[in-house]
Parts: C-alpha cells; structure tokens; sequence
C-alpha cells in the first residue's frame, strides 16, 4: 500500500514538473550513438514505437542499476504498450556492455561518448571537471514528438511512474 501511495506522490510531482517543460510538444532531437553491442542507432530506428528515453549519470552506481534493473523487469509490460526503453549515459560501449551483461539488461543503452545527446537534451551536467547526463526521462510518441518530461526522477519508483504515465497518455491519444 505504501508503494502505491509513493507512486501516486511522485506521479503527482512529476506532473507538475512535466507541466512546466519546455520540452513538451517539442520534436526530439536526433541522436546517432553506438550501443552495448556497437552497433550504430538513432531515434529513427524507433520510429511507429513510443520511446522512453532515458538518461542517468554512470553505469553500476546504486541509483543507475535500480533504475535500470526496474526498467528491467517491467520491460515486457512497457513492450506490450509498444514501448522501447533506452538509456544514454556517457559511459563508453565496453562499460554498457559489462553492465547490460551483469544485469541482463533487454533494452538498448547508448554511449553518448561525445555528449552528443545529453546537449541536444540539455541534460548535461556535472561538478568540476567531472561530466555526467543529469537524470531525467523523456516519453516520446510514435512520430517523434516529446509528450513527457521528468527533469526530477526517484529511480526507486521511476520505471513504474513512467508506466502509469505512458498508459495515460495512450488512452488520452486514444479517445
């Protein structure tokens, strides 16, 4: 009961985060990365599915893996919903591939080396000389537009957030 109250709390949070987004409406921004595996992708290989595009500072740090391992085991949920889940960090290909093995990751994670996508999302972040992407998720619809923003996520209850949410904008687009 009390996780569903935590979900609920942080659904009514980031709506009003979301709310306030510029990025709403918006066309995303295209991004050409390898991923775990090397192989070149872009937001255009998405293209007819949603795409929760999310964005975390470093892989095999505590708040990264529960995230990730969240978005794990909902990922045949989010498929059902033609959802793809994919996640940028700028870790390079060798570190996603040893964290997407270790957790038996079933989604995509790009190496965003260059910091390509973090800039056009403007999530780039970071403390001295040390850069990281800033956590936040963007939910983007079948022809490429940004529909959901979350610039304030709890990775303890972000996957199941952006679920509901993602449910929610589908039946809205629906009726």
């Amino acid at each position: 009961m009390s996780r569903i109250l935590l979900v609920l709390f942080g659904l009514f949070l980031s709506a009003n985060v979301a709310a306030n987004s510029n990025w709403v409406g918006a066309l995303a921004p295209s991004f050409e990365l390898k991923d775990q595996n090397g192989e070149t992708k872009s937001l255009k290989d998405f293209k007819g599915q949603w795409v929760v595009l999310y964005f975390y500072p470093k892989d095999d740090t505590p708040g990264c893996t529960t995230e990730a391992k969240n978005f794990r085991d909902k990922y045949l949920e989010y498929k059902a919903l033609n959802a793809e889940i994919v996640g940028i960090s700028l870790d390079d290909v060798s570190s996603h591939k040893d964290f997407s093995n270790a957790y038996k990751l079933p989604f995509t994670i790009l190496a965003d080396v260059d910091q390509e996508a973090s800039k056009a999302y403007k999530v780039l972040g970071g403390f001295g000389p040390m850069e990281y992407a800033e956590r936040e998720t963007f939910i983007i619809d079948p022809k490429g537009n940004i529909v959901y923003h979350y610039s304030d996520v709890d990775p303890d209850i972000h996957a199941e957030e952006v679920f509901e949410q993602l449910k929610k904008l589908q039946k809205e687009l629906a009726s």
